[in-house]
C-alpha cells in the first residue's frame, strides 16, 4: 500500500510548469474589494464604454463614490450624494428597470435626470449585496447620450460582474474583521499604564492600517478629540497622585461610554482621542453628549471637538477638524467664564 501512497505524494509535491509572472498576475483572484472594483469598472469600460461607471457605498441615506472610470463625469472619490434621489434608489426598489439606454422613456428616471447635477441620457445599475442580503452599494453606468436598445442585452453580464464584487466583498469583509479581532489582541501590549486604555503608540498603529480599510470600503466614522480641563490645577493644589486619580475617572467614564468597536485611547497628559467605528456625524454627537455627561458624573470636566471620517481627507484630515472643534469649545468656555461677574 506504500508504493501508491508514496506516488500520490510525489505526484502532488512535484511543481508543474511556470506560469509567464505578467500572466500570473493577470490571472490570480484578487481578495482586495477596491481592486476588485477597479478591475471589474475598467472592464465595464471596454466592453460597455459609457461616460462613466462607477462602484457606489449606501450608507446612513447617502450614496459615496468609491472608484470611478470613464471622462463623461467629474466625479471624484468621495462624492456623496442623497440616495433617495438617485436612480439606484428606484433601480434598487426595483420600480425602475435596470437598464435604461434612454431615461426620457422611464418617467422615474426622467424627472431625476431633469435633477441631477449631471448630464443623464442613459443609465445602467445593478446592487451589490453582502453575504446576510443586505445592500453594500452599487455598480452603476451614466453616459450623457441616449444609447441604443442594445444595451439592455448586458444585464447578465452586469449580474455576474456584481455577483463577483458581492463574493469579494464578503472575502475582504471577513478576512478584514479577523485582522481586527487579531489586532485587539495586539492592544494589550499597547495600552497606558495608569489608564489601561489604548496609549498613543497604539492608536497610532490602529489609524494607520485601518485607513486602507476605510478607504477600501467608504465605511463611516466619527473621531472625536478630548481635553481635560483643570488637570494643572488638581496637579498643583492637590499633588499629583490625586491628578493621576483624576485621569483614571476620566478613563473610566470614557470608556462606560463608547461601544465595543470603538477606539478609545489616552494620547499623554490630558488628552483623549475615540474613533467611533461605524458612527454617523448625529451619532458621534450623541457620543460626545454622553461623554460629556459621564465625565460630569465623575467629577470631571473637559473640552470636546469632534468630525466625520472622509475619504478624501482621511482620518488626518478628521482629527485636524476634530481638534480645532475642541480648541474652539475651550475657548469659548474660557471667553464665557472670563466674562461671569465675580
Amino acid at each position: 500500500m506504500s508504493a501508491p501512497t508514496d506516488g500520490v505524494v510525489r505526484a502532488l509535491t512535484v511543481p508543474g510548469p511556470r506560469v509567464a509572472p505578467a500572466v500570473a498576475d493577470a490571472l490570480l483572484p484578487t481578495r482586495s474589494f477596491d481592486v476588485a472594483c477597479r478591475r471589474v469598472l475598467e472592464y465595464l469600460q471596454q466592453t460597455v464604454p459609457l461616460g462613466g461607471w462607477a462602484v457606489t457605498r449606501v450608507v446612513d441615506d447617502r450614496q459615496i463614490l468609491l472608484t470611478a472610470v470613464g471622462t463623461g463625469y467629474d466625479l471624484p472619490p468621495g462624492t456623496s450624494l442623497p440616495f433617495t434621489e438617485s436612480m439606484c434608489h428606484t433601480m434598487i426598489e426595483g420600480t425602475t428597470p435596470r437598464i435604461a439606454p434612454d431615461v426620457r422613456e422611464v418617467p422615474q428616471y426622467a424627472e431625476m435626470a431633469a435633477a441631477a447635477p449631471i448630464d443623464i441620457s442613459a443609465y445602467v445599475g445593478t446592487p451589490i449585496v453582502s453575504g446576510d442580503g443586505r445592500l453594500f452599494g452599487t455598480v452603476c453606468g451614466y453616459d450623457p447620450s441616449p444609447q441604443p436598445a442594445a444595451l439592455r442585452d448586458q444585464l447578465p453580464l452586469l449580474d455576474l460582474l456584481s455577483g463577483l464584487l458581492s463574493a469579494v466583498l464578503d472575502a475582504d469583509l471577513s478576512a478584514t474583521a479577523a485582522s481586527r479581532e487579531l489586532e485587539r489582541a495586539r492592544r494589550e501590549a499597547e495600552t497606558d499604564a495608569l489608564t489601561g486604555l489604548l496609549n498613543r503608540r497604539g492608536w497610532d498603529r490602529f489609524v494607520e492600517q485601518e485607513e486602507d480599510r476605510f478607504r477600501r470600503f467608504g465605511d463611516t466614522a466619527g473621531v472625536v478629540v478630548l481635553d481635560l480641563d483643570n488637570l494643572k490645577t488638581v496637579n498643583d493644589v492637590q499633588g499629583h497622585d490625586a491628578g493621576d486619580e483624576y485621569i483614571r475617572r476620566a478613563a473610566t467614564a470614557l470608556a462606560a461610554t463608547v461601544r465595543r468597536d470603538d477606539v478609545l485611547a489616552r494620547l499623554g497628559g490630558d488628552e483623549f482621542g475615540i474613533i467611533a467605528v461605524g458612527a454617523a456625524p448625529e451619532e458621534a454627537a450623541e457620543l460626545v453628549g454622553r461623554a460629556e455627561k459621564a465625565l460630569a458624573g465623575a467629577g470631571v470636566s473637559g473640552s470636546f471637538g469632534h468630525a466625520p471620517y472622509s475619504i478624501v481627507t482621511g482620518f488626518p484630515g478628521a482629527w485636524k477638524a476634530a481638534d480645532d472643534a475642541m480648541y474652539e469649545q475651550k475657548r469659548r468656555r474660557r471667553a464665557g467664564l472670563s466674562r461671569t461677574p465675580s
